[in-house]
């Protein structure tokens, strides 16, 4: 994979700084490379001064940033032949390659296994084909002759070594398999932890942390923004790096930033297919057809293009098991509807894999169409996806958002002559056109893209659309014309300010005309006075004043660019503050398949075995499969004379899939419950290997229930126990802003809120279709005393403020700022609740009130309720809970 010039300089950047720091040192090396005038430009204040690795000040310590999309796995492949040449000057360095979550884990372990990917050829091609790469929790097959012979890259997370504690994590703990790497080992080399207990007390551990330490790994971490803790030093000084490189695109101040890549960058290198274009249809059959269409309108295209082999491939996203348009339903949809031929049709779901093993960049490769439902949203980078068609609600799914940015990537990066083959498209069931472009608008700015930049790499299909895309129609907009005496080229600058709000003309009488659409928001403002020449920052700072005070009654808070934000809630693990959330907290949480039961009780699952039938016993639930009408698998006359309890659980291995617990892990749990089964329960192999799919479904529930008890336990003692330490956190919360639910539908009712953030015109749609109680307790908001503004909290929306549960996250239903400047949260909870729905609003109600308690009086959390459905309830709640609990 040939490397884009803004690769090339970040890996000439890293190049030149440790063939300084080897001999000036790093720091050194660090502050004379960043400060060249090229550079210190290019970083544009994320040089701050180099902070090395507590106790190692000697160990090469520095960061590259790269925007979402900017190829930073594949720089990390190649970064580690510039540090084994520049710095490590070893022939086969053993490499530690840490991600922040267990997902990034599995997809680059896998990738670096794959002789054909780009990342492992990068490799291969550096170190002739001596490569062999390990999952973290693979690593007892690590031997001396694997480290004596071959590049070892060992890939992990950072939470497995990240502890202040390492009684019991497997990384710290003694293994014996690891013997031969200590064997010549002196007993008293110094940095190696020493077993505490047993016959070898006192004895260096063989531990992996050991192993690392003996060896110096070169460290590779993604994500870097996620690894300054004092923690996260205490482990580098336990396996003693040799050198450390960072990757981010959102550095922290603790990031020795060496190179920083601009987003612009990745456009101009025409690694994106842009404009987007999209198009919506009412029916999903109707986006289906159009996306065919668009295929074979693009084929055409292909077919004339002499520039590189192209075939475009439709990337359907279904929707999930249950609903209308599941995966088979769409497959026989496309073959009976729409006559296309079954292999051009590939599924890649959880369970079905279709695209494994197939290269779809092959020019005899049939596929052209995709159909998933999420499993593509990351590390899926096929450019030949040019069609994205979802007919699942994007408005309400992440999976949509991630999985249009997978139609961007351009073919071998670079431009067609055909302007149809640089675009990519969209077609989607809706019909609010814009909740596909604001959404995509969001992804290309956590890319690194300005937000106007973004907005203008998005069309519409139908012509006529595009104006107003992202524009209001709701309210009028006041406008501004300021005249005065520019250059072209100057306004040539200002234009580009923000597009379709800041508009810049010439005059027949040569005056530069800049029309105001809208009193520009405060980033917009601050861009203006940027790219404006110094001697007009007067005269247009006098209009702006002008424009606001005359304006001010008209406008929302919101739309005079005021923002609020609603702290989120942390919590303390492990020495590092972390976002409270019960995913993210279950990566700290070291819990193994082993410490649960590996056990089916006969309530649970039993086999009753016919002459033609089996009957199968599921918590309580008997499901009856006739030998006639079962699988080869489940038929009783098919071959046994291979079945083993070894083969029932490789079998399992395969289905019984968990992207959490590791191979061995797995296998070994699997192993004990075929045992309990066929010894102490005395079921008979050949009932277990003809019931083996539905054993199968049952022991992943098994596995999901352990993981939940795992998730309460966690939650529990993370956030309520004894020794929680939880916080809120106002760097880190969640930002409210003008146009933040700009692609929500509008609430259409008769009521005319006075204090909304927003504006009357703006208030977010309610849960249910009329509004019902919720506008009632919303009216009673707005009537608050002393209240300053209020929103509505979009449940599930991306910008949207969320408080965890043991199971998930909820979105309480409004917040509101009060004068004295305390938050109010609010969560509405309706009357005539069922057991499991009280149980689900004390959950709430308790994580509210911990999260308020947080706050050190800076919020109020209510759990409001209409016994007899009077605003005035709620009103009065409030009004008690806000006396309650005063500010300081």
């Amino acid at each position: 994979m040939k490397l884009k010039e803004y690769q090339k300089a970040s890996l000439a950047t890293l190049r030149t700084f440790f063939e300084e720091a080897r001999i000036v040192g790093p720091k050194l090396a660090y502050e004379t490379i960043t400060a060249e005038p090229d550079l210190a430009k290019r970083l544009k204040g994320y040089a701050a001064g180099y902070k090395p690795i507590k106790s190692m000040p000697e160990v090469p310590y520095v960061c590259l940033r790269l925007p979402t999309g900017g190829g930073k796995t594949i720089l990390a492949a190649h970064s580690i032949t510039v540090a084994k040449d520049a710095w490590v000057e070893k022939d086969f360095p053993l490499v530690l390659w840490l991600v922040p979550t267990n997902t990034i884990r599995m997809q680059t372990a896998e990738a670096l296994k794959n002789p054909r990917h780009p990342y492992r050829r990068v490799l291969d091609d550096a170190f002739g084909m001596q490569v062999k790469v390990f999952d973290i929790g693979d690593f007892p097959d690590i031997t001396p002759s694997h480290l004596r012979a071959n590049l070892c890259v060992v890939v992990g997370t950072i939470q497995t070594l990240r502890v202040s504690n390492t009684d019991g994590r497997k990384v710290y703990a003694h293994h014996e398999m690891l013997e031969g790497h200590f064997s010549t080992v002196s007993p008293n080399t110094p940095g190696l932890e020493r077993n505490d207990d047993g016959p070898m007390k006192g004895d260096i551990r063989f531990s992996f942390a050991n192993l690392m330490h003996l060896h110096r790994p070169l460290v590779i971490m993604d994500e870097a923004h996620k690894a300054g803790t004092s923690l996260s030093q205490d482990v580098y000084e336990r396996i003693k790096p040799s050198a450390l490189i960072e990757f981010t695109a959102t550095p922290k101040g603790f990031n020795n930033i060496l190179h920083s890549v601009t987003a612009q960058e990745l456009k101009d290198e025409e690694m994106i297919k842009m404009p987007v274009v999209l198009d919506e249809a009412e029916t999903w059959q109707g986006a289906v057809n159009s996306a065919i269409l668009k295929r074979a309108e693009l084929q055409e295209h292909a077919d004339l293009d002499r520039e590189g082999y192209i075939r475009p491939i439709v990337l359907f996203q279904a929707q999930k098991r249950g609903e209308e348009v599941t995966v088979d339903v769409l497959k026989q949809h496309l073959i009976d509807n729409e006559n296309i031929d079954p292999a051009k049709i590939a599924v890649a779901t959880g369970a079905q894999r279709d695209l494994d093993g197939i290269d779809l960049f092959k020019p005899d490769c049939p596929i052209e169409y995709v159909i998933t439902i999420e499993a593509l949203k990351e590390g899926w980078d096929c450019s030949f996806a040019y069609v994205f068609c979802s007919l699942a609600n994007i408005r309400s799914s992440t999976d949509a958002e991630q999985l249009l940015g997978r139609v961007l990537r351009m073919p071998y990066a670079k431009k067609r002559k055909e302007p149809a083959l640089n675009k990519s498209y969209a077609k989607l069931v809706s019909k609010h056109f814009s909740e596909a472009a604001v959404s995509l608008r969001d992804k290309l700015v956590d890319m690194g893209f300005e937000e106007s930049e973004a907005e203008a790499n998005i069309e519409a299909e139908q012509p006529g659309l595009d104006d107003g895309l992202f524009g209001r129609h709701s309210r009028p907009r006041a406008t501004m014309t300021v005249e005065l005496d520019a250059s072209e080229e100057e306004r040539r600058e200002i234009n580009i300010v923000a597009p379709g709000k800041i508009k810049v003309s010439a005059g027949d009488d040569g005056r530069t005309r800049i029309e105001f659409t809208g009193v520009p928001k405060p980033k917009d403002e601050e861009r203006l006075f940027q790219m404006a020449p110094a001697r007009l920052h007067g005269v247009l700072r006098e209009k702006l004043a002008e424009f606001k005070a005359r304006h001010a009654d008209d406008l929302a808070p919101a739309h005079l660019g005021e923002e609020f934000t609603v702290p989120r809630l942390m919590a303390h693990v492990q020495g590092e503050l972390v976002f409270g959330d019960t995913d993210i907290l279950m990566e700290y949480h070291d819990w193994s398949l082993a410490d649960h039961p590996a056990r089916l009780t006969k309530a649970e699952f039993d086999i009753v075995e016919t002459t033609n039938t089996f009957e199968i016993d599921l918590d309580g639930n008997r499901l009856s499969i006739s030998a006639a009408d079962s699988s080869e698998q489940l038929s009783l006359d098919i071959d046994v004379d291979d079945w083993t309890p070894n083969s029932l659980v490789r079998w399992l291995d395969g289905k019984v899939r968990d992207q959490w617990i590791g191979q061995a892990e797995l296998l070994a749990w699997l192993s004990d419950v075929v045992t309990h089964l066929t010894r102490d329960r005395d079921m008979p192999l050949s009932q277990l290997m003809r019931c083996k799919f539905i054993l199968a479904r049952k022991l992943n529930e098994k596995i999901r229930g352990f993981r939940q008890m795992e998730r309460d336990k966690v939650y529990q003692m993370n956030l309520f126990g004894p020794e929680a330490r939880v916080e809120v956190s106002f760097d880190d919360g969640i930002r409210f802003f003008d146009e933040m639910y700009f692609d929500v539908p509008k609430y259409p009712g008769m009521y005319k809120f006075k204090h909304h953030f927003m504006g009357p015109d703006e208030v977010p749609s309610f849960d249910s279709k009329d509004g019902g109680e919720e506008v009632k307790c919303a009216l009673a908001l707005d009537a608050l005393p002393k209240l300053k503004y209020w929103t509505r909290n979009v449940s599930r929306h991306p910008n949207s403020f969320s408080l965890p549960t043991s199971t998930d996250k909820f979105y309480p239903d409004f917040v509101a700022v009060m004068d004295d400047g305390r938050l109010l949260v609010v969560e509405y909870k309706g009357r005539d609740r069922s057991p499991e729905e009280s149980r689900d609003s004390r959950e709430k109600e308790l994580i509210g009130q911990q999260w308020a308690k947080a706050s050190a009086g800076k919020a109020v959390f209510v759990m409001a309720t209409m016994e007899r459905g009077d605003p005035k309830e709620v009103r009065e709640q409030v009004t008690d809970a806000l006396g309650d609990h005063k500010m300081g």
